[in-house]
């Protein structure tokens, strides 16, 4: 039986990784799958997924205005989907969410999705949310703070490298921006 699942985590746990070895899997036993990722994310290149440990896999594209419902019963119509896997899954919109819980339910495809669960100032983006409400399956993937405990929340850093405490919702970035930090430490620089 299909499923949604929401793989979620701070950043540098590995969800790109995680993701890419799950397609692997699947292509390895013959099975089709289709990635998706964020437009707007394009650190390493557009139409990719990529790994810090340095791993990649071609993807297609969605943004605010995709119906990802529609582009996979296309794709499913001309060659049988096995998996659909979602890097960035937190950009999702609540309606593509929803769309995903179609793909699940009328197309019987399982979904993984994989994003971050809050944003730098501890609050949750949308495709999140949505995600840890309907999801089928909630996965944590686990990362570690600098204090060695589990790092649950993510700051973004100025060009300074002093804390940012205001400002847009999504700013794409990797380590030169964000940092992984546990609740404590997270609390001490952001919300203080």
């Amino acid at each position: 039986m299909a499923q949604l699942y929401f793989y979620y985590s701070s950043m540098n746990a590995g969800k790109s990784t995680h993701l890419l070895q799950s397609s692997y899997n699947y292509q390895e036993r013959g099975l089709t799958t289709a990635i998706y990722t964020a437009k707007i994310d394009d650190r390493f290149a557009q139409g990719k997924v990529a790994s810090r440990l340095g791993i990649d896999a071609d993807a297609f594209l969605f943004d605010d205005g995709s119906n990802l419902f529609n582009q996979i019963t296309e794709k499913h119509q001309s060659k049988k989907l096995d998996c659909v896997l979602i890097d960035e899954a937190q950009f999702l919109s609540k309606e593509q969410v929803q769309q995903l819980t179609d793909i699940v339910d009328i197309l019987h495809i399982p979904v993984l999705a994989y994003g971050i669960r809050t944003d730098f100032l501890g609050q949750t983006f949308s495709g999140s949310a949505a995600l840890l409400a309907w999801a089928d399956k909630l996965i944590e993937l686990k990362t570690i703070c600098h204090c060695g405990r589990k790092a649950n929340f993510v700051i973004r850093r100025d060009a300074n490298g002093k804390p940012v405490k205001g400002g847009e919702q999504v700013e794409v970035g990797g380590n030169e921006r964000y940092e992984p930090l546990c609740r404590a430490h997270f609390k001490r620089l952001v919300w203080q």
